[in-house]
């Protein structure tokens, strides 16, 4: 697998005012003819590793800065590689800077308030890295295919339950809420994992034939599973309606999980590098006092 260029990164990201086209995205692209197929799965691993350690150096000024704060997010459907990205990806990552949160059904409690706020109170505050592992997009996208789960939201009298407009609305509410965060300090990157129906039986066959596997398969996973085509629909509506010049979705084939996570670690180290964050200079006063301190120090020696 190559680097990756601009011309690939632009090919990754779903560009804002067109189509996501995920019917003409291969999810099991693994790289093209510059490098020989055989060979390919070494330089993805290569590329993860320096990717890590740009990672690690620009997370570390990220967290000196303290003025820009790193929203990561990341939708997939089940087995497409979501935890085993973060494990990965973040794994030279300071933990002290990063923070992952995943979201399940909501609770009792959540329900009782609008559908951003159980995600509102997770976002990372500056300095940090925040991982949401699914997010608000579930109710684009869960609750579009099961749309009987609107019922359990206490939708007030007179607001749409079900339908296009609803849809139009949350969009429109995503597209508001992301802007605003961008515009006050926090970068959003969302990452949609893009798995093909084969891979997934794969993948669920092998969770199922080996038993240290066994706690990560739910009967409930092969019940989403007949649902394929209409998640793919809703993925193809929320992805081109949500991303935006300040909040683009980049597609990353996962049917290769080392390809997955060499093209995720490469956009993340471009998107906290443009922010250029830098360590905090001081003073000619506070130079002072250190030169100071380092003179005692080291006379004690």
């Amino acid at each position: 697998m190559e680097p990756m260029s601009d011309e690939i990164l632009e090919r990754l990201r779903v560009t804002p005012g067109g189509p996501a086209d995920l019917a003409g995205r291969d999810p099991g692209w693994d790289g093209d003819d510059s490098i020989p197929r055989k060979k390919r799965k070494k330089a993805g691993r290569k590329l993860l590793a320096d990717g890590i350690e740009r990672l690690r150096d620009a997370q570390e000024r990220l967290w000196a800065a303290d003025s820009w704060s790193l929203l990561v997010i990341f939708q997939a459907l089940d087995a497409a590689g979501k935890d085993s990205a973060i494990k990965h990806v973040l794994s030279g990552v300071n933990p002290q800077g990063f923070r992952v949160v995943s979201f399940k059904k909501p609770s009792a409690r959540e329900l009782d308030h609008d559908f951003l706020w159980r995600c509102v109170r997770e976002l990372p505050s500056r300095g940090r890295i925040g991982i949401f592992n699914r997010s608000y997009y579930e109710e684009v996208l869960v609750v579009r295919v099961h749309p009987e789960l609107l019922q359990h939201q206490k939708l007030p009298p007179g607001v749409v339950r079900n339908g296009p407009e609803l849809w139009d609305e949350r969009f429109e509410s995503i597209n508001d809420f992301e802007r605003h965060l961008v515009r006050n300090g926090t970068r959003v990157v969302k990452f949609f994992l893009h798995l093909s129906p084969e891979e997934q039986r794969e993948r669920f066959l092998d969770r199922l034939r080996r038993p240290d596997k066994h706690w990560k398969f739910s009967t409930s996973d092969l019940a989403e599973r007949a649902h394929w085509d209409d998640y793919m629909a809703a993925y193809g509506a929320a992805l081109t309606a949500t991303s935006t010049e300040e909040a683009p979705w980049y597609v990353v084939p996962a049917d290769h999980k080392w390809v997955t996570r060499a093209r995720v670690v490469e956009v993340l180290c471009r998107q906290v590098e443009a922010l250029d964050p830098d360590f905090p200079t001081v003073d000619a006063e506070e130079r002072r006092r250190l030169a100071a301190a380092r003179a005692v120090l080291e006379g004690e020696g």
